[in-house]
């Protein structure tokens, strides 16, 4: 097996994570991999680069020059590991730790499942300033919803639950994907759609490998905990209202935008009725943003400059 894994490193956001996450990484039981990181700093030196440079020196450790954002950045890396003839690629953000078999597990279950493009792990949450694990799932992949809509399966609910059910692909928090099944279904060279800087890319990743008869595997017992930023708690309407409190307006544009971006690459695609799915519930999105997020409205101002360069998907 050659796996090559990825992160991007970000100022003091992703700073204070790396003796945590490193380590985590190293003290893996499976040994057979390569590092490499893209750090989108605004400054070359910094505490990202000083902590890698004195304590894991082994990491292919390149600074951007400015925020590529996800989707750029992750490209960089994929292109690295296809051109070093790797078979997967696993992106993991560095808010994380790993249990130690966490990367056995998945990588033995790619190699079990060859016509798998992508593998999840079961993520839970970290308490990170408490220094605390829960049991509370972050996320056991990827489900869709009619209408294009992406949510992260058991997302808010107890460990206890059974992560059983269908998932049309990993998170993008910790993604394991097969590099051949992603160099069918990568756009213009690109394998994260790069109109989306970040946000929903992996959402999008999965439904491009959905529509190519791809299919994911998740793995119950390869635990990782995860410090979330941005996270939600059920599925309704009234629980991701109420959650959006929680969330930065940078993310929510980012999020509204890409949403967008989705309905309008894949409308060809829908069946009668989930393009009515579709309608129900871009009316229900810009009624809120109308009454209680105005702001967003503008991001459709920038969805029409960027339009021309959405790739649509024929039937």
């Amino acid at each position: 097996m050659r796996l090559f894994i990825g992160f991007i490193a970000y100022g003091e956001s992703t700073a204070k994570y790396l003796p945590y996450f490193l380590p985590s990484l190293k003290n893996q039981t499976f040994k057979d991999y390569q590092i490499l990181a893209v750090d989108n700093s605004e400054i070359e030196k910094n505490k990202n680069a000083d902590y890698i440079k004195n304590n894991f020196p082994e990491i292919d450790f390149k600074w951007a020059g400015k925020n590529l954002g996800f989707a750029k950045a992750y490209n960089l890396m994929i292109r690295q590991a296809a051109e070093a003839q790797a078979e997967y690629f696993l992106a993991l953000n560095p808010d994380m730790i790993l249990e130690p078999d966490m990367l056995e597990k998945l990588a033995a279950a790619a190699e079990k499942n060859n016509g798998a493009a992508a593998v999840a792990a079961k993520i839970l949450r970290w308490d990170f300033a408490n220094q605390k694990k829960t049991n509370i799932i972050d996320s056991c992949g990827l489900k869709l919803l009619p209408g294009l809509r992406f949510v992260d399966y058991k997302e808010g609910e107890s460990d206890s639950a059974s992560c059983d059910g269908e998932i049309i692909g990993p998170s993008g928090a910790a993604a394991f994907y097969r590099l051949s099944a992603l160099e069918k279904v990568k756009q213009n060279g690109q394998y994260f759609d790069e109109l989306m800087f970040m946000y929903k890319e992996d959402c999008d990743l999965a439904y491009r490998l959905f529509l190519a008869g791809f299919k994911s595997k998740r793995v119950a017992d390869a635990v990782i905990y995860h410090d979330r930023s941005s996270s939600g708690a059920g599925q309704g309407d009234l629980a991701v209202a109420l959650n959006r409190k929680n969330k930065s307006r940078q993310v929510k544009k980012l999020s509204f935008l890409n949403q967008q971006i989705i309905f309008i690459k894949y409308w060809r695609r829908q069946s009668f009725i989930n393009k009515l799915a579709i309608i129900w519930f871009e009316f229900k999105m810009l009624a809120f943003a109308f009454f209680f997020e105005p702001y967003l409205l503008k991001e459709l101002v920038n969805l029409n400059k960027i339009r021309h360069k959405i790739i649509k998907y024929e039937r």
